[in-house]
């Protein structure tokens, strides 16, 4: 009997054994876990902090760098209206240096007549709907209409 307490003994002995290393090898596995943690969540709390400082310090160049770029778009645009009205006008002038452009403008807006040609000014049957000033104003020659645009002007600034 005595073997097999002693093989019992030892049996309990080695299961309390290989239970005692079993947790030992599952103890150092966790903590050695945790250190790999802790470093890593140390790491990536370094990273994080240069990553957020990167971000502050780019924040405001970038904004302006943008900003910027809107602008230099904006006047692009500008210039680019600009230079087609300077061709607008330059058209213009050009048509304005042809006699022939020019006597055809005369004629359209200052009813000017060639000598010996008989000039008529065909009234809007609408026209008597316009005020009283506007019918006289028709009436009249375009030099007196001019006079009096002069005087109202000349009238508003004193």
């Amino acid at each position: 009997m005595a073997v097999k307490d002693r093989d019992r003994f030892s049996t309990a002995t080695r299961i309390r054994l290989l239970g005692e290393q079993t947790a030992a090898r599952v103890y150092r596995s966790q903590t050695k876990r945790q250190a790999r943690r802790s470093r890593l969540t140390g790491r990536a709390a370094l990273l994080a902090l240069v990553l957020c400082s990167l971000v502050v310090a780019l924040a405001y160049p970038i904004r302006q760098y943008v900003s910027q770029r809107a602008e230099i778009a904006d006047l692009r645009q500008q210039k680019q209206q600009a230079q087609q009205r300077v061709e607008q006008l330059r058209d213009l002038k050009a048509r304005w240096q042809d006699d022939a452009y020019a006597e055809q403008q005369i004629r359209q807006r200052l009813h000017y007549v060639m000598p010996g040609e008989t000039g008529f000014i065909v009234v809007d049957p609408d026209a008597a709907k316009q005020s009283r000033a506007d019918t006289e104003a028709a009436d009249r020659p375009w030099y007196s209409n001019v006079w009096d645009g002069v005087d109202k002007s000349d009238a508003s600034d004193r």
